[in-house]
């Protein structure tokens, strides 16, 4: 399993996903050794051997930046050497091609672009059976169809292509694979992320940590949140506008806002433009009790987004007890049919939905109730199912 991220250093779903997945198979009886760009303490794993792929000479390897967007190479020299994206995706390549000519194993897993020139080297030396899993396209992170980073893209196309199966976090993303690279359907299988509820912060007392948030809902304030980061493919924007409309209908609303990203400071701005500032608070990228804390304080979570493969943190809202509001154009609403769903660009669309249930208590308490019930009704050991199917497919090799 090659991957990029792993809980607790992660910066966004694709990490927990990994965790939650390899969580799932190991119970179903995998044997899994999970590689990864960095180093770093795992010592919470225990259902899985973690190593990591870096230069002979180097002794450590560190993130360096916002979400792993470079890292930082310690020799056992002592030098320091900084490196970026895909200088690291290269240096990861050399690395797995050197493990995989000594490991035995039966299939590689690979999880979105920066792992697929690794994944595709050691399919070439030991010609086991390739299986990439696509959490998003480029065309998601880019916020437009055919658009993003043309390097990104060619190294998609070439594993979607030299890939003997390809996994798709949803039928939204299953589309976007077939529409951006023209990947025959019957090589993708959809295998939904879920969020499971033995793995979310338990609830240990005390006062929230937005202390404010909270004693103004007690005044009959209501709160909006969004969890994500803060980047041109969330939508955010448009979130912004709606919430001026929300103001003029409900003033005693709150938007909390919690995450980081290159378009933290341009959403600063544009609160304080469009005249809102005093109503929206930026609490920066949150873990732990902050992160269970937003949503906790909220009577909503919002999620806008322009392209969203998956989105695990409205799963993730909703095992914290509050309804979600999300976009038509994201893989989570076809797990969610007890969600408000909206078009990410109908601004007026998503400031009537806020209003409507920001005023209205019973119609959040039973939008809730019934997309529990929808929550507790899914698993990740269905997603593990899937993948053994596709597993035994490929080698042969039976689990269970």
């Amino acid at each position: 399993m090659l991957g990029w991220e792993l809980p607790p250093h992660n910066s966004g779903g694709l990490g927990v996903a990994c965790y939650q997945l390899c969580k799932a198979l190991s119970k179903k009886g995998a044997d899994i050794e999970f590689v990864l760009p960095y180093t770093a303490d795992h010592s919470n794993i225990d259902f899985m051997e973690i190593n990591s792929a870096h230069p002979q000479d180097v002794q450590a390897v560190l993130s360096s930046g916002i979400a792993y967007d470079s890292f930082k190479y310690v020799k056992h020299t002592g030098e320091v050497e900084y490196v970026d994206l895909f200088g690291q995706s290269t240096i990861f390549e050399e690395a797995v091609g050197r493990i995989a000519k000594l490991a035995a194993f039966d299939v590689i897993h690979a999880h979105d672009w920066l792992t697929c020139r690794a994944a595709i080297r050691a399919k070439m030396l030991t010609g086991k059976p390739l299986i990439v899993h696509f959490h998003s396209v480029e065309a998601d992170r880019a916020g437009t169809p055919m658009g993003g980073n043309p390097l990104v893209r060619e190294i998609e196309s070439l594993a979607l292509m030299i890939a003997d199966r390809v996994i798709a976090v949803s039928q939204y993303t299953k589309d976007a694979i077939i529409r951006e690279y023209g990947i025959p359907a019957d090589k993708i299988v959809v295998v939904h992320n879920h969020s499971n509820p033995d793995d979310l912060i338990p609830d240990e007392g005390g006062e929230n940590v937005y202390k404010y948030l909270a004693e103004m809902r007690k005044l009959g304030y209501r709160v909006v949140v969004n969890v994500g980061r803060l980047t041109i493919q969330k939508g955010l924007p448009n979130l912004l506008r709606s919430f001026q409309i929300v103001l003029q209908h409900n003033p005693k609303t709150f938007l909390l806002i919690v995450g980081s990203g290159e378009q933290q400071f341009e959403l600063i701005q544009q609160a304080a433009d469009l005249g809102i500032a005093n109503n929206v608070f930026f609490a920066g990228f949150q873990r732990g009790k902050k992160c269970r804390d937003a949503y906790t304080v909220a009577d909503l979570f919002v999620m806008p987004s322009i392209s969203e493969p998956f989105g695990l943190t409205a799963l993730e809202a909703i095992g914290y007890g509050t309804p979600v509001l999300i976009s038509k154009q994201s893989g989570v609403s076809e797990m969610i049919k007890n969600a408000l769903k909206v078009d990410f660009w109908d601004i007026h669309d998503i400031a009537n939905k806020i209003v409507s249930l920001v005023q209205n208590d019973a119609l959040r308490d039973e939008l809730h109730a019934n997309s529990h019930r929808e929550y507790m009704s899914h698993s990740w050991m269905e997603s593990a199912d899937k993948l053994f199917d596709v597993y035994h497919e490929h080698t042969g090799v039976h689990h269970g």
